[in-house]
């Protein structure tokens, strides 16, 4: 299962460290411990990831100022694959993002919700790989 420290989630998330450790004390996000540190559980920070899209006042930062030529990195909230092709929905900062491609690249990558991944935006295409 693939799991996030906080640094990372935040990052992910466009939100700052202390943004999400009170997300994770008000529970609002579940977390364990792995090695003496907190993570949060991809599956979750997926879920809490599209939750916030859904709200436009969320907290903008680093990432806004991305142009839309740069990769941003995120996190992918939702995959519907096929027999050839393949959706995948992505939360990066503030922005929520959608690319085609095919069934196989998707596999390939092996996106599913939780994982983290960079997406690769130039006019109207959306290029995904893993970091």
């Amino acid at each position: 299962m693939t799991t996030y420290r906080i640094a990372e989630a935040a990052e992910l998330l466009g939100v700052s460290d202390d943004t999400v450790r009170r997300w994770v004390e008000a529970g609002r996000v579940a977390a364990d411990t792995e090695d003496g540190r907190t993570v949060i559980p991809g599956a979750d920070l997926a879920a809490l990831a599209e939750s916030l899209a859904d709200h436009p006042d969320r907290e903008r930062t680093r990432a806004a100022s991305v142009s839309a030529r740069n990769r941003l990195g995120g996190i992918v909230t939702r995959v519907v694959k096929d027999a050839v092709m393949a959706q995948v929905e992505m939360i990066c900062g503030p922005y929520r993002l959608v690319s085609l491609m095919s069934a196989e690249a998707a596999d390939e990558l092996g996106l599913a919700p939780g994982v983290s991944a960079i997406a690769s935006v130039k006019s109207t295409n959306v290029v995904v790989e893993r970091p």
